[in-house]
């Protein structure tokens, strides 16, 4: 099995349509380790020893977060200054993450079709997230696609939070099983609850 560690930031959790909904599904399935950035450091008080032990004790280190401003909530960019620091997390002697994997699992308010080219966004969802790319390349680590709700505004009225919530918990069961094709995931621009089932070979 590989060990899970999750980790959700949203600094408006009463008003959430999926974030929450993801996390109370993701409570409730044994060997994943959960950390609520905003319920545990209200005040950014970061226990970067604590961190880096979670980290270290993990495989597979998931960020849950929505996307804000096309960037991450400032308690996440908070956690990432402080805990991945030189000589842990990368440059000399900073190789203690290497070989594990960054995922993320984000919701954004624009549909899709925003983001291209085209779009009233103008850029791909994957370039937005560049930075937390590059942050995984340079802690050695690898980056598979993400998993994204796009609409997340519109879409507990059209039923797609339900999907994207159940979705999620296959894709946590199945990283935890040691199911999840990650060769697979890395090849993709985004995963949606309907890619999950392709990714688990079901």
């Amino acid at each position: 099995m590989a060990r899970l560690l999750l980790i959700y930031a949203h600094p408006g959790q009463r008003t959430s349509r999926a974030n929450r909904a993801m996390y109370e599904k993701a409570r409730a399935i044994e060997g994943v380790t959960r950390v609520d950035l905003y319920a545990t450091y209200p005040r950014y008080d970061i226990d970067v020893d604590r961190e880096q032990r979670r980290l270290l004790e993990s495989d597979v280190i998931l960020f849950q977060f929505p996307l804000f401003w096309y960037s991450i909530p400032s308690l996440l960019k908070e956690w990432i200054d402080l805990v991945l620091e030189h000589g842990f997390a990368y440059g000399a002697g900073g190789d203690r993450l290497s070989c594990k994997t960054l995922m993320l699992a984000i919701t954004a308010a624009g549909p899709a079709d925003a983001y291209r080219p085209s779009g009233y966004q103008h850029y791909a969802l994957r370039t937005f997230l560049t930075p937390l790319e590059q942050t995984a390349r340079l802690c050695q680590m690898t980056f598979p696609a993400p998993y994204v709700l796009h609409g997340a505004l519109d879409a507990a009225e059209t039923g797609e939070v339900a999907a994207h919530v159940e979705g999620y918990a296959s894709l946590l069961r199945s990283i935890r099983d040691d199911s999840y094709d990650f060769h697979a995931a890395v090849e993709r621009e985004t995963v949606t609850y309907s890619d999950v089932p392709f990714l688990l070979g079901v």
